[in-house]
């Protein structure tokens, strides 16, 4: 996906210069936030967020019009890890196990804030929300993986990538509940992956 940067790789953001004051509040409000949701989930309070950053809840507001616009901004540098690790999986001689490898790793990311995989869910069919700008660079990034595995004769041909993501942040979540299981995932994984099997 282009981005108005020019570069093909990264999510796409919206260009608009900021005062210098501006950007320190900016930055401020997404440490904090990227604390607060690590902490606490996604369902951390935007007030305190906001208090922590050193500035008023409108301020927060300017920059981030709502829950997802913050998760969205905060999530932004996982996704393009997860983008950069989707292209280097395209040369892997093994496209089954190299498209698995890239689901293992959203289920990675997802864990390190509670409540995102959740989020993601409720946003895979909704262009209008804010973190619609993380999951279509990375519906693209794992249709191209999944694509290869398909050719491989390696997966089913109508497996689709929606499909795909929504039970890989379903496994996430189902982790996520069950913080005393930590094989939970993998096994998981490994039970969807018989599923995508060609000839199941």
């Amino acid at each position: 996906m282009t981005t108005s940067t020019g570069r093909a790789d990264a999510v796409p953001t919206a260009v608009r210069p900021m005062r210098a004051d501006a950007r320190r509040n900016y930055d401020r409000l997404l440490a904090e936030g990227r604390a607060a949701f690590a902490e606490h989930g996604t369902d951390a309070s935007l007030e305190d967020i906001a208090r922590r950053a050193g500035v008023g809840i409108g301020t927060l507001y300017r920059h981030f019009p709502n829950r997802h616009a913050l998760l969205s901004a905060v999530f932004e540098d996982a996704v393009c890890d997860l983008l950069t690790r989707s292209r280097e999986l395209l040369d892997d001689p093994q496209p089954c196990a190299a498209l698995v490898e890239w689901l293992r790793a959203i289920v990675t990311h997802a864990g390190e804030y509670r409540g995102l995989s959740r989020a993601l869910m409720s946003v895979s069919r909704d262009d209008s929300s804010a973190l619609a700008r993380c999951s279509a660079p990375m519906r693209e990034a794992g249709g191209a993986l999944l694509a290869r595995a398909q050719e491989a004769g390696s997966v089913r041909p109508d497996i689709t990538i929606g499909d795909l993501l929504q039970l890989t942040n379903a496994i996430a979540l189902a982790a996520e509940e069950t913080p005393g299981d930590p094989e939970l995932a993998d096994r998981l994984l490994m039970l969807t992956l018989r599923g995508l099997k060609a000839g199941t």
